[in-house]
């Protein structure tokens, strides 16, 4: 069958060739316009004064627009319109966009746009968690508390309590393909807009806004994006929207491209935590009760930051059962870029809270950290089931069996006791062994985006078209779906070519984000090519007199009792006859119930598994350390394509890794982010994935009804990257009888720091 078969990417030979078309490759009429934002020079402050003669005057000028100029919204926030394209009164952070250059060339636009004289009135610059904390400067009015039975009492009935606070960073996405669009002018003010965006609906949302059109007038297209995890979730809005300010205003076309320095500097990062905990444990490890406070820094604008928020308290338990457990969350504003959407959304920062809990515990407790965490782990197949802190049930828990046959394939134990070995022996380098599980739940915890539709054409020659609200952004996705549709109708997914996401072909999409592509699309398209395929039948039970249980569509053929048909002969004879080849395919994901207030329901439709043993090496007198091998073995079902599916986890594993040992974001006391551009944002290269890198797919199915019984791949596997910095952390504890207490990410100064606490 097509389905579960290890093609490659279906863009793979564009890929490597550099033919891939992308926003900025699109080709645009002679008289196009390119724009550039000019940008804050302050993180906090009143704007006093703005003189753009200069700007208007430059080589190139076309155009300026500032807030005044926006004749409909200035907002382009994908939550509470707290958002504006352009500031007006008053500047929120440093780099934010406060006017609008449009000019004939890329450089024009970047090179007029330094040439203003921008006043604005400094004002106090709340920048850190503390700071925030102190000014009380938040997003809701107090903490969000979700609490599941008496804490307090149960940490005072425990044999031995635990405390401990953790610093983890945010990240930058840094996507290959940085932020781009272009809008092109219709007939009757209509807009098309190419953008490169994990959401065209958001996008076609926000342009109709700001141009004062009903979304019919607007159609976004977006064929792929160099990358996104998230950072085109939301991020992308003010592009599209000043390039349709501008197009709408200069009747030209408009596009919009970050340089790199910019793009950094303007968009949103994953959310940075400071995760404080209290767990109490009996005299065997079992956990009784846990109490974690969330400290979580949102920039300046609510963007995505309250449901990211909750998906960390969601993820909080990981794979185990805490009996009681209390969880307190402060969304904090600041004076730095809006913090968004990033792969895992929260779950990542949540995971790693009780991760460094337990590897805590286990130091302590002087046990055996897989041990501590196997004793914890949720109730499997056959035992009596366990309900979340949040009170879903869990229903298919595989980590057992999995952590299992992970500890045999990795040789675990022989390992552990050479690394053992090791430590007592050398004395310079130290190395670090750790498991970690992830247990990660899939869907949109905002339940109504958990749907999807599709359009599926199949032509007279027997090849078909389709087109699903997913975006492409080299996870895969069409592959996957193409590969759907190929195995209903039983032809080659050569038979099947996807056309690029447009909202005038299929509305009202969500996001692709949530890991939900697959799962939400695949089962539209499915539903489209099976409401054709029961036409085709239907057809031919007429016309041979048969039922439609001797009628097989397999390999390129299909079969009506002894007799043989091409796939493309029985299309053409349905057209003649008149058969509709073309047909909507819609889905909604089943079992959801969710209130947030509460913190109580069934967010999530199942969850996805994943286990990674990793070892480490660090140097106790520079600091520098090196991950030296990662084994992997994670759930993806009944994979549709294991050759995508194993590619995911792999760069999943290195951007988590990355994420935690690495990628550090500083700010500097005013508020402007230092760490702005390649040379001084470090990203894990081919150089840093281990030399020893053993990924395996865990051979099960989904309990769930999902496209073939495969589940989501897309951010799961990033989690498994906590296991590098516990290995990290592993290592660290073998330089004296202290605990490592290591923060996140795990710098070379961070680790340097943390021996002298261990040996101290």
């Amino acid at each position: 069958m097509t389905a579960g078969r290890p093609l490659p990417h279906d863009s793979a030979a564009l890929h490597v060739s550099g033919a891939a078309r992308y926003v900025d490759d699109i080709p645009l009429p002679a008289n196009a316009l390119h724009l550039a934002f000019g940008l804050s020079p302050e993180a906090h402050g009143r704007l006093r004064g703005l003189d753009l003669d200069a700007v208007r005057q430059a080589a190139g000028v076309i155009a300026v627009f500032t807030a005044e100029d926006l004749r409909f919204a200035n907002d382009v926030s994908p939550s509470v319109h707290d958002e504006p394209l352009l500031a007006e009164a008053e500047v929120f952070y440093h780099g934010q966009p406060i006017f609008l250059v449009a000019a004939t060339s890329h450089r024009a636009a970047r090179k007029a746009a330094k040439l203003a004289k921008i006043d604005v009135d400094p004002l106090p610059a709340i920048v850190t968690i503390d700071q925030a904390l102190s000014a009380d400067s938040r997003f809701e009015d107090g903490p969000v508390i979700w609490q599941n039975g008496d804490v307090d009492n149960a940490l005072a009935r425990a044999a031995q309590v635990i405390e401990g606070s953790v610093e983890l960073g945010g990240q930058e996405h840094f996507y290959l393909e940085g932020q781009a669009s272009a809008a092109l002018p219709q007939d009757d003010g209509d807009m098309v807009v190419h953008s490169s965006t994990q959401h065209p609906t958001e996008i076609q949302h926000k342009v109709a806004e700001a141009l004062g059109l009903p979304m019919h007038a607007v159609r976004v297209e977006t064929r792929r994006m160099g990358g996104g995890f998230g950072g085109k979730e939301s991020q992308g809005n003010a592009l599209a929207v000043a390039c349709a300010v501008a197009a709408q205003a200069t009747g030209r076309p408009c596009k919009m491209r970050y340089d790199r320095d910019d793009d950094m500097v303007i968009t949103g990062k994953r959310h940075d935590f400071r995760i404080g905990y209290r767990i109490g444990v009996d005299g065997t490890g079992r956990l009784l009760a846990a109490d974690f406070t969330h400290l979580v820094r949102c920039g300046w604008a609510q963007d995505l930051s309250l449901p990211v928020a909750d998906r960390a308290m969601l993820h909080a338990d990981n794979a185990y059962h805490i009996p009681v457990m209390r969880i307190e969350s402060h969304r904090l504003k600041t004076n730095t870029a809006s913090a968004t959407a990033f792969r895992g959304f929260g779950g990542p920062q949540g995971m790693f809270g009780i991760e460094r809990a337990l590897d805590h515990v286990a130091h302590v407790l002087r046990m055996d950290p897989v041990d501590l965490r196997r004793r914890n782990f949720y109730s499997g197949p056959g035992a009596p089931r366990q309900h979340t802190h949040y009170g879903m049930e869990v229903e298919d828990f595989d980590l057992r069996p999995m952590v299992s046959a992970l500890l045999q394939r990795s040789d675990y134990a022989t390992r552990r006791a050479s690394v053992d070995q090791w430590n007592r022996e050398n004395a310079v380098l130290k190395k670090g062994l750790a498991l970690s599980p992830v247990k990660f739940g899939i869907s949109f915890t905002l339940t109504h985006l958990n749907q999807a539709g599709a359009l599926v054409h199949v032509y007279q020659d027997g090849s078909v078209a389709m087109n699903h609200g997913g975006t492409e952004m080299g996870q895969g996705l069409n592959q996957k779906v193409a590969q759907v549709a190929a195995r209903i109708f039983g032809i080659g997914p050569d038979r099947v070519r996807i056309t690029a996401t447009d909202t005038a072909k299929v509305p009202n999409t969500s996001a692709t984000a949530a890991s939900s592509g697959s799962d939400l699309n695949g089962m539209a398209v499915k539903a489209a090519c099976e409401t054709i395929k029961s036409r085709l039948v239907q057809h031919l039970c007429k016309k041979f007199s048969v039922s439609d249980k001797e009628i097989r569509f397999e390999d390129g053929k299909v079969k009506v009792c002894d007799q043989v048909f091409s796939f493309a002969d029985v299309v053409q004879a349905a057209y003649l006859a008149r058969i509709s080849l073309s047909a909507t395919g819609y889905y909604r994901t089943p079992k959801l119930s969710w209130d947030r207030v509460k913190g109580r329901g069934r967010p999530f439709f199942y969850f996805a598994y994943g286990v990674a043993a990793t070892e480490a090496v660090v140097d106790t007198l520079t600091g520098e350390s090196r991950i030296l091998r990662a084994d992997i073995l994670h759930d993806a079902g009944a994979s549709l394509n294991p050759a995508l599916d194993i590619g995911q986890v792999e760069g999943g594993y290195v951007q988590g890794a990355g994420w935690l040992t690495m990628e550090e974001l500083l700010w500097d006391d005013d508020g402007r982010l230092l760490t702005h551009a390649p040379a001084t944002y470090k990203i894990p290269t081919a150089r840093d994935a281990p030399e020893v890198f053993n990924v395996a797919l865990w051979d099960g199915e989904n309990r769930e009804e999902t496209i073939y019984r495969s589940k989501a791949v897309g951010e799961p596997p990033f989690m498994l990257g906590i296991s590098a910095f516990l290995a990290l952390s592993d290592a660290v504890s073998a330089c004296g009888p202290g605990y490592a207490d290591l923060d996140a990410p795990a710098t070379a100064e961070r680790i340097l720091a943390a021996i002298n606490r261990v040996r101290a």
